[in-house]
């Protein structure tokens, strides 16, 4: 043998090979580089087996490099022959010994054509999210996904696109996103691409126009008109009351996304609710509006406004009372004004406006700007009718009546060288000044016989037979003056013989006020009531008038009238009048009534045309209420808040409509809200079922005349523990005599007690020592249960409370149960479960 060199050396791996991973076909080098003295030489081995080269086979296709690297000219790679896969070691060997690399794998890399899962067509509406599942093809390493969409590889910056896992998914997705996907898998090998899938992003059906509630006569006709948009185009149809609507009936017209249904005469089958119905591939949407027929007779007025004249500070009052079939909605418009005065409703910024139920305008605290024209208009789908009154506004110190005198002297006898009284007692305002004449001249200052007493009353001492004459008792003020005449005959008292004077106290009292009942151009009607009688019976009245502008001094405008209601006749029209009555009887002319309101004749005024219901339903169609989300405040109660498009000056107001849709098995009746005023935009609905989703629409509306509804929202109400117990709860002993185990059953609280959804049912098995406690919750659809581990001869209380999310409700009345009494088995329903 070889002697052992000094300088000798054993083989040391100074290079190892390093794990590989290669394409079939494709060349690779496993490296391996030893030192040693002698030289060693290189073999490798492949899972523990010597691997042939170029060295011993020179057809191989491996060959051993100088440096001891194993390289191959391709890989090979079979589905039944895999030789060049595995686990490779190289092994220097001298003469001193050998030396092994590390272990290293060489892999073959491997991509298959068919993708385990392709992606299909997706057709979605906007906003929705759209998936497409991909599993790629076996390979190794396992390939990475990604996708194109029309070729051009996705970008996954945008939030809205995800991948895991090979799954696609595109949230809220736009128009934009529509095109052929592909799913790309892709490793060192190569890309593989899955069969082609396309995503179809398409518009549900919106309304761009639908149908609004009409009011029409019979044989009028209607038209309900429904623009709807969607893509694809949406298909259109008409139903009523759910059920299609009848051809030949009912003209209905299409023209793409627009509908028209017409009924030439409408008659009183036709009323009810129309439905648009619009669907297309990924929608259906509907719009209904209800269709009501009236059978009507034209508006009349029963009382008309009538012009006032108001004072300053003043309240001014104009009636106007309507009837009509249907009743006629009364408003009031101040002519120049767009503003209109509903009943129940405060005008717009001023709350000395207002209108009564029934349509009498008033204005409180009247000022000078309130003067002018007011309109009173009734309105049905029969017609229209209005009429006109003015307000003016008097000064108050201009325009003022002339003094009354309220009694004035009469014709008198007196004896000679007595006292004579003559009565003169005068009212005003300003406070009338009186004076007396004789004959026509001044009397007083002339003769110290003569003196005016307190209230203006004459008195003569010492009467002479030259003081017989006519006396005039004169009240002035700056608005006027007014007289009374009487005459005085004094005669010697021996030709006196049946002399009595005059008694005051047995005149009649004052009438009432005249109240105004009729004014045309020129006459005006009044009516009063009889005042107290005092002596004889009333056998008449005199009607005294003062007209502006006529004279300044009150005026006898009829007298010897015999009942309680005249028709003053040959006024002057456009002219103010004011009146008072007196009473006549046997002892003469009583006290006048206080003053009527003053009143205008009317002046030749041009007549006037209403509005048409067909312009109140037109306008109201053309506004369009705008819902926010519902706020919920309470178990009870909902806020209810919108804007208004397009508003018109013919909302009344708006008719808030709900009706609840959970937890009853359809959607209950709808019911009602109004919001009288017209400026409001919200409402409060109280007093609603708890834990119910309720759906929500608004509508504007004009008395019969009804808009546009609004989306429909829903909200709902916040849970509560129930507020009553489970009912018919029973407790039954399982098994045999010495049992443990007990079945309770019970059915659910009562619906509306229920105050949301029902999660669980909690039951509780009380003994008096609290060790002994068994407490059990089920699912809500559990109805019976069986307990066990009770303790035998132990009484126990069971009680069950159903639970929502808002917590645990009412208990059950204590039911109670001793175990170890021999009791009948009961037979375990299907939905009872064993705990």
């Amino acid at each position: 043998g070889s002697r052992l060199r000094q300088e000798d050396s054993p083989p040391r791996i100074i290079e190892h090979p390093s794990d590989l991973i290669v394409s079939k076909g494709e060349p690779a080098t496993l490296n391996c580089k030893a030192e040693g003295r002698p030289t060693p030489t290189v073999e490798w081995y492949k899972d523990g087996e010597r691997v042939e080269t170029d060295r011993e086979n020179p057809r191989s296709h491996r060959m051993l490099l100088p440096s001891g690297s194993l390289f191959f000219l391709r890989i090979v790679h079979g589905r039944r022959s895999k030789p060049d896969d595995g686990n490779y070691v190289c092994i220097a060997r001298n003469y001193l010994g050998e030396a092994v690399s590390r272990n290293a794998s060489l892999e073959v890399a491997l991509l298959r054509d068919d993708f385990r899962q392709n992606p299909q067509d997706v057709v979605v509406a906007v906003g929705e999210t759209a998936s497409f599942e991909c599993q790629p093809p076996r390979g190794h390493p396992e390939p990475t996904v990604f996708w194109r969409r029309d070729k051009t590889q996705l970008d996954l910056k945008d939030d809205r696109i995800m991948v895991r896992g090979g799954k696609l998914t595109i949230s809220n997705t736009k128009k934009s996103d529509s095109g052929i996907y592909v799913c790309v898998a892709s490793n060192m090998v190569g890309e593989r691409e899955s069969e082609k899938a396309q995503l179809s992003v398409y518009e549900r059906p919106a309304f761009m126009q639908r149908p609004v509630n009409q009011v029409v006569l019979v044989d009028e006709s209607v038209e309900f008109r429904c623009q709807v948009h969607g893509d694809p185009p949406p298909a259109l149809r008409w139903k009523k009351e759910d059920v299609d609507v009848p051809r030949g009936r009912y003209d209905i017209r299409y023209d793409r996304e627009d509908s028209l249904l017409r009924i030439k005469k409408a008659s009183v089958s036709d009323q009810g609710t129309f439905t648009c119905v619009a669907e297309n591939r990924v929608g259906k949407a509907e719009a209904s509006a209800y269709l009501t027929i009236r059978d009507s007779e034209a508006p009349q007025f029963v009382v008309r406004p009538r012009d006032q004249i108001v004072a300053q500070g003043r309240t001014a009052t104009f009636p106007c009372v309507t009837r009509g079939k249907p009743q006629p909605t009364v408003f009031w418009q101040r002519e120049g004004s767009k503003d209109l005065l509903f009943p129940n409703q405060p005008a717009q910024g001023d709350d000395r406006v207002s209108v009564s139920v029934n349509g009498e305008l008033t204005i409180s605290s009247v000022q000078r700007s309130d003067a002018g024209y007011y309109i009173c208009q009734a309105l049905t789908v029969a017609g229209s009718i209005m009429a006109k009154a003015q307000l003016e506004v008097a000064d108050a110190s201009k325009g003022r009546p002339p003094p009354i005198i309220r009694q004035g002297p009469s014709n008198q006898t007196q004896a000679l060288g007595g006292v004579s009284v003559l009565r003169c007692q005068a009212s005003g305002d300003p406070e009338p000044t009186v004076t007396w004449r004789k004959n026509g001249a001044n009397l007083l200052g002339l003769d110290p016989r003569f003196s005016l007493l307190e209230h203006g009353s004459l008195q003569i001492q010492n009467t002479r037979l030259s003081d017989s004459g006519l006396y005039t008792c004169v009240a002035t003020s700056s608005s006027g003056e007014t007289s009374w005449s009487a005459y005085l005959d004094v005669k010697d008292s021996t030709d006196l013989m049946d002399f009595m004077s005059h008694n005051t106290t047995a005149l009649p009292g004052p009438p009432s006020k005249p109240e105004v009942t009729d004014v045309t151009k020129s006459s005006i009607s009044l009516s009063w009531e009889p005042g107290p009688e005092a002596g004889s019976p009333v056998s008449s009245y005199v009607i005294e008038a003062f007209g502006q502008s006529v004279s300044n001094s009150w005026q006898t405008v009829a007298d010897h009238v015999k009942t309680t209601e005249f028709t003053v006749k040959d006024l002057r029209p456009n002219t103010v009048y004011l009146f008072i009555i007196r009473a006549v009887n046997a002892q003469g002319l009583g006290d006048p009534s206080p003053m009527s309101e003053p009143v205008r004749t009317q002046d030749i005024s041009p007549t006037v045309q209403g509005v048409d219901h067909r312009r109140v339903q037109k306008e109201l169609g053309d506004v369009v209420v705008n819902m926010h989300n519902p706020v919920v405040l309470s178990s009870t109660s909902v806020q209810v808040t919108w804007t208004v498009e397009n508003p018109s000056q013919f909302i009344q107001g708006y008719r808030v409509l709900y009706r609840q849709t959970s937890g009853l098995p359809s959607p209950g009746p709808w019911q009602i809200q109004d919001v009288r005023i017209a400026s409001e935009r919200d409402v409060t609905l109280a007093g609603l079922n708890k834990g119910i989703v309720y759906e929500i629409k608004v509508r504007p509306y004009f008395n019969e005349f009804q808009g546009a509804d609004s989306e429909s929202m829903t909200a709902r109400t916040m849970e509560e523990a129930p507020s009553a117990p489970p009912q018919q709860v029973a407790v039954l002993t399982v098994g045999s005599h010495n049992s443990t185990s007990i079945s309770v059953s019970w059915d659910p609280p009562p619906s509306d007690q229920q105050n949301g959804i029902i999660q669980e049912y909690k039951i509780w098995c009380l003994a008096n020592d609290t060790r002994l406690h068994v407490n059990k919750s089920v699912d809500a659809t559990i109805r019976s249960v069986v307990v066990g581990g009770l303790q035998a001869g132990v009484q126990y209380r069971v009680e069950v409370a159903a639970g929502t999310s808002a917590g645990v409700g009412v208990r059950s009345k204590p039911q109670l149960i001793i175990l170890g009494n021999p009791l009948p088995l009961p037979i375990l329903g299907s939905n009872e479960m064993t705990l």
